[in-house]
């Protein structure tokens, strides 16, 4: 279940870092908002030139950080490769942590308060983008699952949200224009950041189901959007929509 309030508030904390220096703390008011340990946004490709990777935004502990990146940890991390292959989210626990690499990175993790269990989400962009979010708790396996079915959507709105964010606050792409949306495009939209399938939205407009499909897909060409949930986070985030 959505909690619509709360999706609102969070992305008006991402709408408000206007520079590289206000990402942290709004990654920051986030965690605390949703009883997160940590949330991490890594851009692995913008899709053109550009010298500054791997370029993040974390609130890991900076000697966390030191560590992970002078031990290349970025080459071996299997966290990483879910946005080479992935394209839904995925939870760290199907990882496959067999090798003597991979088990010590996890270990030194959880030694630095990074939290035993967290979920990845791939995004890829229309042109080329490749970015990773993830988020980590210290909760109990139980209570994480818990957490984890009921933030589960807002968390990937907010990823597609901070995707646009990030690579427009970090100077490695431009906000283009896009075309504006039609009414009905802009209802299917707002109802699937509220939580509404594809079924449950053909009911609130009187429309078929078909029809709403139709309108999400309209919606995504407009954006230049790859995903519904991308498209929702571009609309927000150019005012085209209200959350």
């Amino acid at each position: 279940m959505v909690d619509n309030r709360r999706l609102s508030s969070s992305l008006g904390t991402l709408k408000s870092a206007k520079d590289r220096g206000d990402l942290h703390p709004a990654l920051d008011e986030l965690c605390a908002r949703y009883g997160l340990s940590h949330m991490t946004f890594l851009v692995v490709c913008s899709g053109g030139p550009s010298g500054l990777y791997p370029y993040y935004c974390t609130t890991y502990p900076d000697t966390w950080t030191e560590i992970y990146v002078d031990n290349h940890y970025f080459d071996i991390d299997p966290v990483i490769d879910v946005v080479r292959w992935g394209f839904l989210p995925v939870d760290w626990s199907t990882l496959d942590r067999r090798s003597t690499q991979v088990y010590r990175i996890f270990k030194e993790a959880r030694s630095h308060d990074i939290g035993p269990h967290g979920l990845s989400i791939p995004i890829r962009g229309p042109k080329g983008e490749r970015c990773l979010f993830s988020v980590s708790s210290n909760l109990p396996k139980r209570d994480w699952s818990r957490l984890r079915a009921s933030i589960i959507h807002e968390l990937q709105i907010l990823s597609q949200y901070l995707h646009e964010a990030v690579l427009s606050v970090s100077g490695l792409r431009e906000v283009g224009r896009y075309r504006k949306l039609a009414r009905r495009e802009s209802q299917c939209l707002q109802l699937l950041a509220a939580g509404r399938i594809s079924k449950q939205i053909a009911g609130d407009l009187d429309i078929s189901e078909n029809s709403v499909k139709l309108y999400l897909r309209s919606a995504r060409l407009k954006l230049g959007a790859s995903t519904s949930h991308q498209a929702v986070a571009k609309a927000s985030f150019l005012e085209l929509i209200q959350i």
